[in-house]
């Protein structure tokens, strides 16, 4: 018992002794966020993700023919007409479109100001070109980009074959089934809905959402990491590119550009708007 008491009291008189510890904690409203050391003048931003109007099928995706819609009979003919005068209401001062530089935008655009192109169903003329001569624009800027995974198969063709060799492309994926349901599904409703309608709808967050989540599926989880390798140096790092040419276009925090894109690209770039500090994100709906 005496020893215990003596450690005790040792123990005691050495807390009574100690400084006392205050930790400080500054009112919520003292504390800055991470938006806080960013500028709040930022260039504005409205990405229009929209299906093929030409249907190139270029994609893995192939639209039925009984679900094609033609842009320059009616109904669909005023639609667009609809669908252009909605998004004029974001004024753009800059226009992007999904273009590569060797399809020469700038020469078809002078031709289009000149009254050439006006029977072609692309958006790249029904949208892009189109709100670009009525807003009196005199630039036309291409930013696709080709991706990393392009680079490497040309350099090191070997070098490329040995990365992805082990990705099962034809894996059984329940998603990805599912996926297809609601791609084909998107087909039908391009001719149920109006075009103002079904871009509003394929342009929600929620489809953007699901829209880049389908190439999460499949392929992606396969080949001990060189599924997502695969995804990271093609479609990421192509989308990132294209990110990165809107960031060279953009010279002012006063400007408004409109990017008119395939709407797989559209659920990424708006990812990067959205966080991005040098951009404002606006919503389709919300013009």
């Amino acid at each position: 018992m005496r020893t215990i008491s003596i450690t005790f009291l040792i123990v005691l008189f050495s807390s009574c002794n100690q400084k006392e510890k205050v930790i400080h904690t500054p009112e919520s409203s003292e504390i800055k966020g991470p938006s806080d050391f960013f500028s709040k003048d930022r260039a504005k931003v409205l990405v229009v993700g929209t299906f093929h109007f030409n249907y190139p099928g270029k994609d893995d995706h192939k639209t039925a023919e009984s679900n094609k819609v033609d842009v320059l009979t009616e109904p669909k003919k005023s639609e667009v007409t609809e669908l252009v005068n909605y998004i004029k209401k974001f004024r753009p001062t800059k226009i992007a479109i999904e273009a590569f530089p060797s399809w020469q935008a700038m020469t078809k655009y002078r031709e289009y100001l000149a009254g050439k192109h006006l029977d072609k169903r692309d958006e790249r003329y029904q949208l892009g070109m189109r709100i670009a001569k009525e807003y009196h624009l005199d630039t036309l800027y291409s930013v696709d980009a080709r991706s990393l995974q392009r680079e490497l198969a040309k350099k090191d063709s070997l070098l490329f074959d040995s990365l992805f060799e082990k990705v099962d492309w034809d894996i059984e994926d329940p998603y990805w089934d599912m996926a297809k349901k609601w791609l084909d599904y998107n087909d039908v409703l391009t001719k149920e809905m109006t075009l103002l309608d079904y871009f509003a709808y394929m342009n929600s967050k929620e489809s953007h959402q699901y829209g880049y989540g389908m190439y999460l599926t499949g392929a992606f989880a396969t080949g001990q990491g060189q599924g997502a390798d695969n995804l990271a140096v093609w479609w990421y790092n192509r989308n990132l590119r294209i990110f990165a040419n809107i960031i060279n276009i953009t010279e002012s925090n006063e400007d408004r550009i409109l990017v008119v894109m395939g709407n797989g690209h559209a659920a990424i770039l708006r990812q990067l708007f959205e966080a991005s500090p040098q951009f404002e994100f606006i919503e389709f709906d919300s013009l």
